[in-house]
């Protein structure tokens, strides 16, 4: 059963399951990405709230901490970030035992979390983490939490030159990984920040399909 701790004016999860994942969390993400999925949770929490929204706290606690394992070293495999940390976290559920059902729940959360258009049309955990990480990386929605707030929570968490430190890391996996951003958001960042990154596209894919007409 999960307990809510109060921390900088704010509560978070803290069953011994949420404190498992924010080790973990901590341990392996550099401070301006933890804080990022702190915030993340926060954002998401207080627009839940505000919205009137039913949900599981500690289950849009446990995807919103773990939505970015797949940009560390040790989860930084050869799918995108997004599935590499979702399968990140369902496996780290399943080893605390964790049910499938509430293990899919999170692993949609953290693999959806970055699309827009599907998210937020999913279950309130899962739509509430796209709109946490939205809200912390683009203010998306930031008018819907009261200014006051929003500076609690960045003064709570600072961002720590996130903007950069976030492209910087974005661009390390395009780099590693350059046929995995084809067709997705980060083909954008490719294009902006690197030069050289050209990425397979829609029309080219389609014009060299395998059909005549």
């Amino acid at each position: 059963m999960s307990t809510r701790v109060q921390t900088n004016d704010f509560t978070l999860p803290d069953s011994e399951l949420a404190q498992k994942a924010t080790r973990l969390v901590a341990e392996l993400s550099p401070p301006f990405l933890y804080h990022h999925c702190v915030r993340t949770y926060l954002f998401g929490d207080e627009l839940g709230r505000r919205e009137g929204f039913t949900y599981d706290r500690e289950l849009l606690y446990l995807s919103a901490i773990m939505h970015d394992l797949g940009l560390t070293e040790r989860f930084d495999g050869n799918q995108r970030f997004e599935v590499e940390g979702a399968d990140a976290a369902r496996s780290f559920l399943l080893e605390q035992g964790v049910t499938a059902e509430k293990t899919e729940i999170v692993w949609d959360a953290i693999a959806l979390h970055s699309s827009i258009g599907i998210a937020s049309r999913k279950r309130p955990e899962i739509a509430l983490v796209h709109f946490g990480a939205g809200m912390d990386v683009f203010g998306l929605r930031a008018g819907d939490i009261p200014s006051e707030v929003v500076e609690k929570i960045i003064v709570a968490y600072p961002r720590l030159e996130f903007k950069n430190a976030m492209i910087q890391v974005l661009l390390g996996q395009i780099h590693r990984k350059p046929q995995l951003a084809a067709l997705t958001w980060l083909s954008e960042v490719g294009r902006s920040y690197l030069p050289e990154f050209a990425g397979l596209n829609w029309k080219e894919l389609m014009r060299n399909s395998p059909y005549t007409e």
